[in-house]
């Protein structure tokens, strides 16, 4: 199933970047990219700042794989994250996670499509011809969860995350782990007057007034918020 997405045009397709921990899914992903379309090379990252570290090299990236369940990031951060970073690039997310609700947030985050993890080669191709023709991709049986009232704080969510810079959604994450900016300043080799300017504008960003406040804005973008109850 496909549905018309404003603002993505179609690319030549120098370079393909395949974002998934687990090795065996990594080459799966890998040869399936290599049987549906040609690349000059398709390059692999198994956490999300080597693929930040990937994209921010190699400029003819244009289309990325990216699996949400990463070891460094939690929920649609990495997503976040990753489109802030390539936002030229078309972003197919491969998840086994592929309940309508996480459909509907990961594209609401900046997905250009989304494909169940374990689809057969024939979806992947279809994926990939709708997004760079600049069409959004959903599975089959996809259905909006917009009239079902899902989207009204997940997604105001959602959008104040996305305005986070790169720097800002690592600090971010750093808060979230209980860190002060000296921990940050630290960590990111970074003046501690820097790290407060950033909170600063993250606080305003999301519309808070502590610290306290954009944690909990930050776990509503977390897999626990996302998925059914129960699951």
């Amino acid at each position: 199933m496909t549905t018309e997405r404003a603002g993505l045009a179609p690319a030549l397709h120098k370079s393909a970047l395949v974002v998934d921990d687990h090795p065996l899914f990594c080459d799966a992903l890998t040869l399936t990219l290599q049987s549906i379309a040609e690349f000059e090379e398709i390059r692999t990252a198994g956490t999300l700042e080597k693929a930040l570290e990937v994209v921010a090299k190699d400029a003819r990236i244009d289309f990325i794989i990216l699996d949400l369940n990463l070891p460094d990031v939690n929920g649609l951060d990495g997503l976040v994250r990753l489109r802030n970073a390539a936002p030229k690039a078309a972003i197919l997310i491969a998840s086994s996670m592929a309940d309508n609700r996480m459909i509907s947030h990961a594209l609401k985050a900046g997905a250009d499509g989304f494909v169940p993890k374990h689809s057969q080669r024939a979806v992947f191709r279809r994926a990939f011809e709708a997004v760079t023709q600049g069409q959004t991709f959903v599975p089959d049986g996809y259905i909006d969860p917009q009239g079902a009232g899902c989207s009204g704080l997940q997604g105001d969510v959602i959008d104040r995350l996305s305005s986070l810079t790169n720097q800002q959604a690592r600090i971010l994450n750093l808060i979230c782990e209980g860190k002060l900016n000296k921990q940050i300043a630290f960590d990111l080799t970074i003046a501690e007057t820097t790290v407060k300017a950033h909170v600063t504008a993250i606080m305003r960003k999301l519309g808070v007034h502590s610290r306290t406040q954009a944690v909990l804005i930050a776990q509503e973008a977390r897999f626990a918020k996302v998925l059914p109850s129960g699951e």
